[in-house]
């Protein structure tokens, strides 16, 4: 993991205009980094921002209630959303599955499972032979893009188990 350098004005308009602090795990990552670059940078969790990475404010729209807090290299999305029981919880929208999924985890949960080594379960159907150094190569940059797409089924074999749901762990 890369831990990205903050810049104390860029996080502390950051914490205000969130109304959170430090002694939250969203607060924390934050007020204290710039972002995080997590295995070889496949996932970017947002944080104060840096020239490689935009602010978690970036595409917040704060009306809707849902906040960005993560993007992955394939163009995957983490937001912070309420759920239907009325609790805030990571939901992740990828480009296998092409819809929202809960993943029924509050941001410090979430958080602390990629930090554990959940993303290899996660993504084991969307990664492949030395994509480390693939994606090394672009951390923090634009993602990669694929043709076809991961939902679809062209060429002589379909893409068997991206059809299940997945779950951080």
């Amino acid at each position: 993991m890369v831990v990205l350098d903050s810049e104390s004005e860029r996080a502390a308009r950051c914490l205000r205009e969130l109304r959170i602090t430090t002694t939250s795990w969203l607060g924390a990552v934050v007020g204290h980094t710039g972002g995080l670059l997590v295995d070889h940078g496949w996932l970017r969790v947002l944080g104060s921002g840096t020239e490689a990475l935009p602010d978690i404010l970036d595409r917040a729209e704060p009306a809707s209630g849902i906040l960005p807090v993560a993007y992955d290299v394939l163009g995957g999305m983490y937001v912070w959303a309420t759920n239907p029981a009325g609790w805030p919880t990571i939901h992740y929208f990828g480009p296998d599955l092409l819809e929202w999924q809960d993943l029924e985890q509050g941001y410090a949960d979430w958080l602390h499972a990629v930090l554990a080594g959940s993303l290899d379960r996660f993504y084991e159907n969307l990664r492949w032979p030395g994509w480390e150094n693939e994606v090394g190569a672009v951390a923090g940059q634009p993602g990669h893009s694929y043709l076809p797409a991961a939902v679809e089924q062209r060429g002589p074999r379909p893409l068997d188990g991206l059809a299940c749901g997945r779950r951080v762990a």
